[in-house]
């Protein structure tokens, strides 16, 4: 039997969260832990190689930041794996990228040849940026520890 645009519609509408609503939510927070956990664990195995990246960048205070770096990308992002405080920690990783995207990704002050590389980055970040803000949105969905506390 074929669904109708207008049986598409209200299977959507209803605002109630179903069981693939809350397990495409737990796939989507552990997507996005994917690209934070690892970044973070590996700031702080190069620390001082990091450290040294952010000062090569006109950063003051490169080791603060590095250590920023790290709370925000391991620190937010185990928040967001395990879905507690998810709104939250979705909200501070989304501005983290948006600060940190200009700064490192700057596709328009680099040589020609590294442009493209550089102009996936900042776009790709930008998508992750909107992921968190439909985090930040919605929640952590039911498979979450705010799930289990009812602020999912």
């Amino acid at each position: 039997m074929a669904v109708t645009t207008t049986q598409n519609r209200s299977a959507f509408a209803d605002v109630s969260t179903t069981a693939l609503q809350d397990t495409l939510a737990l796939v989507g927070r552990v997507l996005l832990a994917w690209l934070f956990v690892p970044a973070g664990w590996g700031k702080i195995a190069g620390f001082s190689g990091v450290a040294g990246y952010i000062a090569s960048k006109g950063i003051p205070f490169p080791e603060l930041c590095a250590a920023l770096a790290i709370a925000a990308e391991l620190g937010l992002g185990l928040l967001l794996l395990v879905g507690w405080q998810t709104r939250w920690a979705a909200l501070g990783l989304a501005i983290f990228v948006a600060v940190i995207t200009p700064i490192f990704h700057a596709y328009w002050a680099v040589p020609e040849a590294q442009q493209m590389m550089q102009q996936q980055a900042f776009n790709k970040n930008l998508a992750v940026v909107g992921g968190l803000l439909a985090l930040t949105a919605f929640g952590a969905g039911r498979i979450s520890l705010d799930g289990k506390r009812g602020k999912a």
